[in-house]
C-alpha cells in the first residue's frame, strides 16, 4: 500500500500526531475530523515501533487496510 494512511481521529494524542508529521482534515460531508499523512502504512507502523506500539491485528474492510496496535 502508499500513502496517505489515516493515523487518528479529533481526539487523537496531538503530540502523537505531531510526531507521525500528521494533518487534521474535515472532508466536506463529514461532522469530524481527522488526522492523515502521505506516507506509506509501512512508514507510519516503523515509526509506532519506535514509540512502543506494536501491531495486534490487521484486516480488509473493502479496499480499506485497519490496523490494530497497543502499546507496550
Amino acid at each position: 500500500e502508499v500513502g496517505p494512511t489515516m493515523v487518528g481521529d479529533e481526539h487523537s494524542d496531538p503530540s502523537l500526531m505531531s510526531f507521525l508529521g500528521a494533518t487534521k482534515r474535515n472532508v466536506l460531508g463529514n461532522n469530524f475530523c481527522e488526522y492523515y499523512v502521505n506516507d506509506a502504512p509501512r512508514i507510519v507502523l516503523n515509526k509506532l515501533e519506535s514509540c512502543g506500539y506494536r501491531v495486534v491485528s490487521m484486516t480488509g474492510v473493502g479496499q480499506t487496510l485497519v490496523w490494530c496496535l497497543h502499546k507496550e
